[in-house]
């Protein structure tokens, strides 16, 4: 069991928040006094995050959740677009009382996070983008994502979320036996199935176009931030990281060899370390007198 070796010996809760009418799916560890929210990717859920949680509680309140529409949180039958994703987590982060957070998002997950802190910056300690949607609109990708979701979700056979999974990684190992289970278990949800179309909304183009985070949008951010990227990377090349950082005021860059669109989970013996020296320094600038 991958996932619960992660955890060993680690003090967490598994519960469900409602933010604001949405029931959300929450791992919570840790009792420091800034909080580090997670937030995964398109179809994904929490246990994105099981490979950093130990590593981050130490130190900080972690939240890893499942986003609107996700995992095992509430799916109401609307597109899920941005600023309904920014909305459910500025809810979720009203009803723990969080005024503040780092925010970590991977794919889908920094593309929420990114849009919150040009629309919010009092809300936002730090960004983490790790290999972060939202900047381009990839006909090919955008189809590809589309395309095996669906499949997955629609058939029972698990070789078809295996596939799924492996997709975002560079080594096949790294898509475990449990992980597939568990995202398996989630696509086969009456509810996940009948919401599909409303999850996989931002594949579609016209849909995707007026949700983009555009250069300008970017240039409001003004929390620091960190964009990672994995060379592998099946959903974006290079120099879609490097525009991403050049565009965000003062941003770093980080890229990793041998490495897809789950860096945290691929590189995680290389990510964690760089992700606490990142969140000391953002909170140093934080606490600075002005």
């Amino acid at each position: 069991m991958t996932i619960w070796n992660e955890l060993a010996g680690l003090d967490f809760s598994l519960t469900t928040v409602d933010a604001n009418g949405i029931p959300t799916r929450a791992l919570r560890a840790g009792t420091g006094e800034e909080s580090v929210v997670f937030l995964h990717g398109t179809s994904g859920h929490l246990e994105a995050f099981a490979r950093n949680i130990p590593a981050h509680a130490p130190l900080y309140q972690c939240h890893a959740i499942d986003m609107l529409g996700h995992g095992y949180t509430g799916k109401p039958d609307y597109p899920y677009e941005i600023p309904r994703y920014v909305e459910h987590l500025v809810d979720y982060l009203d009803a723990v009382g969080i005024q503040r957070a780092h925010l970590v998002g991977e794919s889908l997950g920094g593309w929420v996070a990114a849009h919150l802190a040009s629309e919010l910056p009092e809300r936002v300690l730090s960004l983490q983008l790790l290999a972060a949607g939202g900047t381009v609109a990839n006909p090919a990708v955008m189809d590809r994502i589309k395309t095996s979701t669906t499949k997955a979700v629609r058939s029972n056979d698990i070789q078809l979320t295996r596939e799924r999974l492996r997709l975002l990684m560079h080594d096949p190992a790294d898509a475990t036996e449990e992980l597939v289970e568990v995202r398996h278990r989630i696509y086969h949800q009456p509810d996940f199935v009948a919401n599909i179309h409303n999850l996989l909304s931002l594949q579609e183009m016209e849909t995707r176009q007026r949700n983009l985070l555009r250069p300008d949008r970017l240039a409001r951010i003004q929390a620091p931030t960190l964009v990672v990227w994995g060379h592998e990377n099946p959903f974006g090349d290079v120099p879609e990281a490097k525009k991403m950082a050049e565009d965000i005021p003062g941003a770093r860059l980080q890229l990793y060899p041998e490495c897809g669109h789950w860096p945290q989970h691929e590189q995680a013996e290389q990510y964690n370390p760089l992700s606490l020296d990142f969140l000391a320094e953002a909170s140093a600038k934080a606490t600075a007198p002005a």
